[in-house]
């Protein structure tokens, strides 16, 4: 055994010009410890970055399970997607869209009989207000077919060519706005997060899901015209510095859900969360975890007028 004489010796290195250079034989290169992952309640989360499609986070990311009014997101990207959409096309809208939200006890836009709103408008009612009838209407509109149902049975299949496209194994729609007749609509959090990263790309999606608020006017069936003012039920925008989207949803089977992004500097993360009690705190932590942030700590909610749906 040394004497602790000598391992100073073994230690010290005379160099030529007189210097010494001591360096302990025991010593590693130090390293910085891993960041300690959130805590979320949400059964289902993922993290993606937008730009590479790395994921940074997950939690029971390839479980299958409902996924309430985020549906709607691939509603619109659907409708996006289509080459040569026209945004400003008019769109009348027919008493079965009023008739079925009443039957389902769906959320609404409130869409007034005999209007004549443009597609464009149809996807802020639906991602802001997440209204079952905008979104009955748009699979109206965009599917194929000579009568309502087989439409919107058409859309809804257009719905599923796209999951399929995306390589979306564990994704199924039976329903083109979340409301399932069959029970058979259903997706995965690392599912939703890539089929919204790809939504995201679309610059009139991004338009839309940002906007804390949308006021907007169309002709009535009487030659008059009516206002619309949409409220986006996303509270995380207002109140997570760089959250510009994207769609919540909630169902008795899916609990509360949300799909969000942020961006800060040149960095936009993408995340969901499915079947989260504390659904904007999963959120915010888990974007913090991203950025490398504690907003999370600090954050509250922006409180939406007195009435407005709450999704």
């Amino acid at each position: 055994m040394l004497s602790n004489t000598n391992v100073r010796r073994a230690a010290t290195v005379v160099l030529s010009g007189g210097l010494l250079l001591t360096a302990s034989p025991l010593a590693a290169p130090a390293q910085a410890a891993p960041k300690p992952k959130p805590s979320v309640s949400a059964k289902g989360a993922y993290l993606l970055d937008q730009k590479t499609g790395k994921a940074l986070f997950a939690k029971g990311e390839n479980t299958r399970r409902e996924m309430a009014s985020t549906t709607k997101i691939a509603t619109a990207i659907t409708v996006l997607d289509i080459k040569g959409v026209d945004l400003n096309r008019k769109v009348t809208v027919k008493q079965e869209y009023r008739d079925y939200v009443t039957r389902e006890e769906g959320s609404t836009a409130d869409l007034k009989t005999g209007d004549r709103v443009t597609v464009r408008q149809l996807l802020y009612g639906m991602m802001l207000r997440s209204g079952c009838d905008a979104a009955y209407a748009l699979a109206d509109t965009f599917g194929k077919g000579s009568t309502t149902s087989a439409r919107t049975k058409s859309f809804i299949g257009m719905m599923n060519k796209k999951a399929s496209s995306l390589k979306l194994k564990n994704t199924k729609f039976d329903s083109f706005d979340g409301i399932s007749p069959g029970g058979k609509n259903y997706t995965t959090a690392s599912d939703l997060a890539k089929l919204s990263r790809h939504a995201f790309n679309n610059k009139h999606l991004r338009e839309v899901v940002k906007a804390e608020v949308h006021r907007s006017t169309a002709p009535t069936k009487n030659g008059g015209t009516r206002k619309y003012t949409w409220y986006n039920t996303n509270k995380l925008l207002g109140s997570y510095k760089g959250a510009v989207g994207m769609k919540t949803g909630t169902g008795s089977k899916a609990g509360p859900c949300l799909v969000f992004a942020a961006t800060r500097g040149s960095k936009t993360y993408v995340g969901v969360v499915l079947n989260g009690k504390d659904r904007y705190k999963d959120a915010a932590k888990m974007l913090d975890y991203g950025f490398g942030s504690k907003s999370a700590k600090t954050m509250k909610l922006r409180t939406l007028p007195s009435g407005v749906y709450q999704d």
